[in-house]
């Protein structure tokens, strides 16, 4: 029987971030029953619905999934149930946004299943969430996180950024040493991304130029002390009981995210919803990312074939995210030729530069490295 993830993607939001560029939107509530419909209908026919398959963990993401009810929840869940064999202990995570859950929605969701929650809470600064176009308060992801506590969960994810516009070392300090307090099981620490087409890029663009230059920018922390922010983060997660596990992620003993995990070793899933993204046997799968089509049951997936030399750029810069590294004995095993023979060139140069290091059967990044991991990684590409 052939293993696959489940990703769920839910759309709908209150408000769209400023700094988001993830496909999601507002929806009236008739829409959104008659999207739900349509999400219901795609998991239950799926081609892959009659091969088999066991389903180690599931991911509901978005969007805002929690605005979603329990029942709703209970609903799709069901539906992936009916269509595939859930493993009995298998991860399911929410991710939610503070202020939109209640005590009595929480209880619901982990009758229904869910067993690991992510609150995306991004900074505990009132001025920088209101300069994020954040919908919640820090107070608010307090109430939302001890109400968690309250329902049962006992996995629980809190989302972090750094970078942002007028962030100190002190005002992320802070955010950092509240959020370890509450010791929760997991905490995802990203840098913030300024995307075209958001309204960030439009504030922030020339900042971001400047940054990349090496120039210093006005309202943007400067690359000296985003770099400094990470190693405080690093620091200060660590001495909390946290194992830094890929290059943004750190979890408690026990506590690393199965599912994501899932993805940085290319392991299949399978995408359902708006733009999702499916990768089975080596064909990645992509649900089309307009609404109307996929409304009116018009959702066409396009296909393409992943050849041996893109398995192999995946599997190492995927792969090389997280702490542990990559594993030169699994590349021979996957690929029937060592990682010397395609890539002994580019590892050589890039640990003569300190920003890699080849232990035994393991190559790693280097702190080093991790500091200019987008450069590192995009030397894995085979021209």
């Amino acid at each position: 029987m052939k293993r696959a993830e489940v990703y769920i993607h839910i759309p709908f939001c209150v408000k769209k971030c400023d700094y988001c560029d993830f496909l999601s939107f507002s929806m009236n509530e008739e829409a959104r029953k008659e999207y739900l419909g349509m999400l219901l209908s795609e998991i239950r026919t799926c081609a892959w619905a009659t091969e088999g398959i066991f389903v180690p963990t599931i991911f509901i993401g978005g969007g805002t999934p929690s605005l979603l009810s329990g029942v709703e929840i209970a609903e799709i869940l069901e539906a992936v149930r009916d269509t595939f064999e859930v493993a009995e202990d298998a991860e399911i995570t929410i991710e939610a946004n503070p202020g939109t859950v209640t005590y009595e929605k929480l209880l619901a969701y982990r009758q229904a299943g869910i067993n690991r929650i992510s609150f995306g809470l991004q900074s505990a600064q009132e001025k920088e969430l209101q300069l994020l176009g954040r919908i919640h308060t820090y107070e608010e992801f307090l109430k939302s996180y001890r109400m968690a506590r309250e329902a049962g969960f006992t996995n629980i994810n809190v989302d972090l950024m750094n970078g942002l516009p007028g962030q100190s070392l002190e005002s992320y300090q802070d955010t950092l040493l509240k959020v370890c307090a509450l010791a929760p099981e997991h905490i995802s620490a990203y840098s913030l991304m300024i995307e075209e087409e958001t309204p960030f890029y439009e504030r922030y663009a020339e900042d971001e130029k400047k940054r990349a230059k090496g120039e210093k920018p006005q309202m943007l922390p400067s690359e000296e002390e985003e770099r400094a922010m990470d190693a405080m983060t690093q620091r200060i997660l660590e001495e909390a009981g946290y194992e830094r596990y890929e290059i943004s992620n750190y979890a408690k003993p026990g506590y690393a995210c199965k599912h994501n995990l899932g993805y940085w070793t290319r392991e299949n899933y399978i995408g359902f919803g708006l733009g999702a993204a499916s990768l089975f046997d080596n064909v990645r799968y992509t649900n089309k990312d307009s609404l109307w089509l996929y409304m009116h049951g018009e959702n066409r997936k396009t296909a393409e074939v992943i050849d041996e030399q893109g398995q192999m750029e995946e599997f190492m810069f995927l792969g090389l995210r997280k702490t542990k590294g990559v594993s030169k004995k699994c590349f021979k095993n996957t690929f029937q030729c060592s990682m010397e023979e395609v890539y002994g060139e580019v590892l050589k140069a890039l640990e003569e530069k300190a920003l890699i290091c080849q232990e035994q059967d393991w190559v790693r990044l280097t702190p080093r490295g991790r500091d200019v991991s987008n450069v590192v990684l995009a030397e894995f590409l085979i021209s």
